[in-house]
Protein backbone atom coordinates (compact mmCIF):
# COMPACT_ATOMS: atom_id res chain seq x y z
CA UNK A 1 0.00 0.00 0.00
CA UNK A 2 1.48 3.59 -0.55
CA UNK A 3 1.83 6.20 2.21
CA UNK A 4 0.91 9.67 1.77
CA UNK A 5 3.97 11.66 1.56
CA UNK A 6 3.75 14.16 4.64
CA UNK A 7 4.71 17.80 3.80
CA UNK A 8 5.03 20.10 7.16
CA UNK A 9 4.81 23.30 4.89
CA UNK A 10 1.31 22.94 4.02
CA UNK A 11 1.06 22.44 8.06
CA UNK A 12 2.27 25.22 9.06
CA UNK A 13 0.89 27.59 6.38
CA UNK A 14 -2.65 26.28 8.21
CA UNK A 15 -1.69 27.19 11.30
CA UNK A 16 -0.39 30.84 9.93
CA UNK A 17 -3.82 31.50 8.62
CA UNK A 18 -5.70 30.67 11.51
CA UNK A 19 -3.59 33.16 13.41
CA UNK A 20 -3.82 35.85 10.94
CA UNK A 21 -7.80 35.30 11.22
CA UNK A 22 -7.25 35.38 14.75
CA UNK A 23 -5.05 38.63 14.78
CA UNK A 24 -7.66 40.00 12.10
CA UNK A 25 -10.79 39.55 13.97
CA UNK A 26 -9.23 41.24 17.48
CA UNK A 27 -7.64 44.03 15.62
CA UNK A 28 -11.40 44.74 14.47
CA UNK A 29 -13.01 44.30 17.47
CA UNK A 30 -10.92 46.65 19.70
CA UNK A 31 -11.36 48.90 16.71
CA UNK A 32 -15.12 48.59 16.57
CA UNK A 33 -15.14 49.18 20.32
CA UNK A 34 -12.84 52.44 19.75
CA UNK A 35 -15.00 53.85 17.61
CA UNK A 36 -18.21 53.23 19.71
CA UNK A 37 -16.02 54.55 22.57
CA UNK A 38 -15.77 57.90 20.92
CA UNK A 39 -18.88 57.77 19.66
CA UNK A 40 -20.40 57.50 23.71
CA UNK A 41 -17.77 60.01 24.86
CA UNK A 42 -19.21 62.42 22.27
CA UNK A 43 -22.63 61.52 23.10
CA UNK A 44 -21.90 62.25 26.51
CA UNK A 45 -20.16 65.48 26.11
CA UNK A 46 -22.86 66.91 24.47
CA UNK A 47 -25.53 65.33 27.23
CA UNK A 48 -23.36 67.59 29.67
CA UNK A 49 -22.94 71.01 27.47
CA UNK A 50 -26.78 70.63 27.09
CA UNK A 51 -27.32 70.27 30.46
CA UNK A 52 -25.07 72.70 31.50
CA UNK A 53 -27.09 75.32 28.98
CA UNK A 54 -30.07 74.38 30.91
CA UNK A 55 -28.88 75.11 34.09
CA UNK A 56 -27.21 78.68 33.13
CA UNK A 57 -30.72 79.63 31.90
CA UNK A 58 -32.15 78.92 35.28
CA UNK A 59 -28.63 80.85 37.09
CA UNK A 60 -29.40 83.74 34.12
CA UNK A 61 -33.21 83.95 35.48
CA UNK A 62 -32.45 83.44 39.28
CA UNK A 63 -29.67 86.54 38.61
CA UNK A 64 -32.30 88.92 37.26
CA UNK A 65 -33.91 88.00 40.47
CA UNK A 66 -31.24 89.09 42.86
CA UNK A 67 -30.49 92.34 40.64
CA UNK A 68 -34.25 93.51 41.27
CA UNK A 69 -34.30 92.66 44.81
CA UNK A 70 -31.66 94.71 45.65
CA UNK A 71 -31.83 97.20 43.19
CA UNK A 72 -33.75 99.89 45.24
CA UNK A 73 -32.20 99.26 48.58
CA UNK A 74 -29.19 100.93 49.31
CA UNK A 75 -25.97 99.08 49.96
CA UNK A 76 -27.95 95.32 49.41
CA UNK A 77 -26.42 92.29 47.56
CA UNK A 78 -26.74 88.91 47.10
CA UNK A 79 -25.38 86.38 44.99
CA UNK A 80 -26.39 83.51 42.28
CA UNK A 81 -24.00 80.75 41.93
CA UNK A 82 -22.86 79.89 38.59
CA UNK A 83 -21.37 76.21 37.55
CA UNK A 84 -19.73 76.61 33.97
CA UNK A 85 -17.31 74.32 31.92
CA UNK A 86 -18.56 74.06 28.36
CA UNK A 87 -19.50 77.53 28.04
CA UNK A 88 -18.67 80.89 29.34
CA UNK A 89 -20.19 83.93 31.64
CA UNK A 90 -19.12 86.90 29.94
CA UNK A 91 -19.18 90.51 31.88
CA UNK A 92 -18.85 93.51 29.63
CA UNK A 93 -19.13 96.88 30.75
CA UNK A 94 -21.01 100.39 28.96
CA UNK A 95 -22.07 97.63 26.47
CA UNK A 96 -25.25 98.96 25.74
CA UNK A 97 -26.24 102.91 25.55
CA UNK A 98 -29.69 103.88 27.01
CA UNK A 99 -31.43 106.94 25.74
CA UNK A 100 -35.07 107.93 27.26
CA UNK A 101 -37.07 111.05 26.15
CA UNK A 102 -40.56 112.66 26.63
CA UNK A 103 -43.07 114.70 24.55
CA UNK A 104 -45.56 116.17 25.50
CA UNK A 105 -47.86 117.35 22.49
CA UNK A 106 -44.92 118.79 20.30
CA UNK A 107 -42.59 119.24 23.09
CA UNK A 108 -39.42 116.60 23.21
CA UNK A 109 -37.60 116.84 26.33
CA UNK A 110 -34.50 114.12 26.63
CA UNK A 111 -35.06 112.56 29.97
CA UNK A 112 -31.72 110.06 30.73
CA UNK A 113 -28.61 108.80 28.66
CA UNK A 114 -26.01 106.59 29.93
CA UNK A 115 -25.20 102.85 29.30
CA UNK A 116 -25.13 99.68 30.75
CA UNK A 117 -23.10 96.36 31.29
CA UNK A 118 -24.10 93.49 29.42
CA UNK A 119 -24.23 89.78 31.29
CA UNK A 120 -24.01 86.78 28.62
CA UNK A 121 -23.90 82.69 28.99
CA UNK A 122 -22.77 81.97 25.66
CA UNK A 123 -21.84 78.00 24.34
CA UNK A 124 -21.20 76.34 21.50
CA UNK A 125 -23.83 75.06 18.75
CA UNK A 126 -22.26 71.78 18.56
CA UNK A 127 -23.90 71.29 22.23
CA UNK A 128 -27.21 72.50 21.26
CA UNK A 129 -28.68 74.28 18.45
CA UNK A 130 -32.04 76.16 17.48
CA UNK A 131 -30.98 77.19 14.13
CA UNK A 132 -29.69 80.50 12.47
CA UNK A 133 -30.93 83.89 13.40
CA UNK A 134 -32.94 82.03 16.29
CA UNK A 135 -34.44 84.05 19.19
CA UNK A 136 -36.95 83.67 22.01
CA UNK A 137 -37.63 85.21 25.09
CA UNK A 138 -37.17 83.47 28.50
CA UNK A 139 -38.39 86.52 30.29
CA UNK A 140 -40.41 89.60 29.13
CA UNK A 141 -40.61 90.83 25.61
CA UNK A 142 -39.17 93.28 22.96
CA UNK A 143 -40.74 96.14 24.17
CA UNK A 144 -37.72 97.95 26.22
CA UNK A 145 -40.71 100.24 27.87
CA UNK A 146 -42.79 98.95 31.03
CA UNK A 147 -45.75 101.62 31.33
CA UNK A 148 -47.01 100.85 34.66
CA UNK A 149 -47.28 97.38 34.97
CA UNK A 150 -45.68 95.07 37.96
CA UNK A 151 -44.02 92.93 35.18
CA UNK A 152 -40.15 92.30 35.68
CA UNK A 153 -37.44 95.04 34.71
CA UNK A 154 -35.38 91.83 33.47
CA UNK A 155 -35.31 90.63 29.93
CA UNK A 156 -33.39 87.00 29.24
CA UNK A 157 -32.88 86.47 25.24
CA UNK A 158 -31.78 83.17 24.04
CA UNK A 159 -30.21 83.53 20.64
CA UNK A 160 -28.04 81.76 18.13
CA UNK A 161 -25.82 83.18 16.16
CA UNK A 162 -23.26 81.32 13.68
CA UNK A 163 -21.58 78.72 15.54
CA UNK A 164 -22.54 80.16 19.24
CA UNK A 165 -25.78 80.00 21.34
CA UNK A 166 -26.32 83.01 23.57
CA UNK A 167 -28.58 83.66 27.11
CA UNK A 168 -29.01 87.53 27.49
CA UNK A 169 -29.60 89.23 30.14
CA UNK A 170 -30.55 93.34 29.95
CA UNK A 171 -32.49 95.47 32.18
CA UNK A 172 -35.98 97.55 30.48
CA UNK A 173 -37.13 100.83 31.98
CA UNK A 174 -40.15 101.28 33.92
CA UNK A 175 -42.55 104.61 33.53
CA UNK A 176 -45.40 105.27 35.88
CA UNK A 177 -47.68 108.39 36.82
CA UNK A 178 -47.35 108.36 40.58
CA UNK A 179 -49.24 111.81 41.75
CA UNK A 180 -51.48 114.82 40.68
CA UNK A 181 -50.66 117.21 43.07
CA UNK A 182 -51.88 121.29 42.92
CA UNK A 183 -49.59 123.65 43.88
CA UNK A 184 -50.38 125.86 45.95
CA UNK A 185 -48.68 129.23 44.62
CA UNK A 186 -49.38 128.92 41.00
CA UNK A 187 -52.70 126.52 41.36
CA UNK A 188 -51.61 124.26 38.76
CA UNK A 189 -52.28 120.83 38.81
CA UNK A 190 -48.68 119.34 38.56
CA UNK A 191 -48.16 115.60 37.40
CA UNK A 192 -45.52 113.71 38.67
CA UNK A 193 -44.34 110.74 36.29
CA UNK A 194 -41.22 108.57 37.77
CA UNK A 195 -39.22 106.71 35.44
CA UNK A 196 -36.85 104.04 36.64
CA UNK A 197 -33.53 102.82 35.63
CA UNK A 198 -31.71 99.65 36.98
CA UNK A 199 -28.20 100.27 36.00
CA UNK A 200 -25.68 97.42 35.92
CA UNK A 201 -22.01 98.14 36.42
CA UNK A 202 -19.04 95.75 36.53
CA UNK A 203 -15.96 95.97 38.55
CA UNK A 204 -13.86 94.68 35.12
CA UNK A 205 -12.83 97.60 32.64
CA UNK A 206 -13.22 95.30 29.56
CA UNK A 207 -15.02 92.55 28.47
CA UNK A 208 -13.62 89.46 30.76
CA UNK A 209 -15.09 85.48 31.13
CA UNK A 210 -15.04 83.30 33.77
CA UNK A 211 -16.13 79.45 33.79
CA UNK A 212 -15.85 76.34 36.56
CA UNK A 213 -17.40 77.42 39.87
CA UNK A 214 -17.74 80.83 41.11
CA UNK A 215 -20.48 83.34 42.59
CA UNK A 216 -21.89 85.92 40.90
CA UNK A 217 -22.34 89.06 43.12
CA UNK A 218 -24.90 92.39 42.80
CA UNK A 219 -25.00 95.35 45.19
CA UNK A 220 -26.86 98.56 45.10
CA UNK A 221 -24.44 101.29 45.15
CA UNK A 222 -26.03 104.59 44.88
CA UNK A 223 -29.91 105.41 43.72
CA UNK A 224 -29.92 108.48 42.65
CA UNK A 225 -33.30 111.05 41.46
CA UNK A 226 -32.71 113.80 38.81
CA UNK A 227 -35.90 115.85 38.08
CA UNK A 228 -36.64 117.16 34.53
CA UNK A 229 -39.57 120.03 34.22
CA UNK A 230 -41.85 121.13 35.27
CA UNK A 231 -43.29 121.54 31.78
CA UNK A 232 -46.36 122.48 30.58
CA UNK A 233 -49.53 119.96 29.97
CA UNK A 234 -51.26 122.63 27.31
CA UNK A 235 -54.03 120.52 27.82
CA UNK A 236 -52.53 116.87 26.70
CA UNK A 237 -54.10 113.87 28.22
CA UNK A 238 -50.46 112.03 27.60
CA UNK A 239 -46.91 111.79 27.74
CA UNK A 240 -45.25 109.95 25.48
CA UNK A 241 -42.09 108.15 26.69
CA UNK A 242 -39.57 106.96 24.16
CA UNK A 243 -36.69 104.15 25.17
CA UNK A 244 -33.86 102.95 23.06
CA UNK A 245 -31.30 100.53 23.81
CA UNK A 246 -28.47 99.49 22.39
CA UNK A 247 -29.01 102.20 19.67
CA UNK A 248 -32.08 99.86 18.49
CA UNK A 249 -35.63 100.73 17.58
CA UNK A 250 -37.19 102.41 20.12
CA UNK A 251 -40.07 101.51 21.96
CA UNK A 252 -42.82 103.60 23.37
CA UNK A 253 -45.36 104.02 25.82
CA UNK A 254 -48.04 106.52 26.95
CA UNK A 255 -48.40 107.77 30.83
CA UNK A 256 -51.76 109.51 31.27
CA UNK A 257 -52.18 112.63 32.07
CA UNK A 258 -54.46 115.49 33.89
CA UNK A 259 -54.85 117.32 31.04
CA UNK A 260 -55.99 120.80 32.80
CA UNK A 261 -54.81 123.82 30.44
CA UNK A 262 -53.01 124.96 33.00
CA UNK A 263 -51.52 121.70 34.04
CA UNK A 264 -47.45 121.42 34.08
CA UNK A 265 -45.84 118.18 34.40
CA UNK A 266 -42.29 116.83 36.27
CA UNK A 267 -40.13 114.05 35.33
CA UNK A 268 -38.56 112.14 38.28
CA UNK A 269 -35.72 110.28 36.44
CA UNK A 270 -34.43 107.61 39.64
CA UNK A 271 -31.49 104.97 38.76
CA UNK A 272 -29.92 102.59 40.98
CA UNK A 273 -26.56 101.77 40.38
CA UNK A 274 -25.92 98.06 40.52
CA UNK A 275 -22.47 96.77 40.78
CA UNK A 276 -22.24 92.96 39.16
CA UNK A 277 -18.92 91.40 40.05
CA UNK A 278 -17.55 87.27 40.76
Amino acid sequence: MRRLKYYPFFHNNRALSYTVSAMLITGTTILLVLIASIYAYQILEQQKGLSEFEVAKKSILSYNDALESVAWKLQASRSTRFTIEYGLLELTPNASSIGIDATVGSSTQTLYNGTNGRIRYTISDKYTSFGTSYTAYLLGNSSNLLVGSADNYGRVIVSQEESWVSVLLDQRVRAMRTSVIKNLVTGKNVNYVDIWVIKTKMIVGQRWEYIHDFDLKAKCLSIKTVTKGPYDVNGNTNAVISVSIGGGIPSTGSVPLDPTSQGQVVFNVVVSEIQVYV
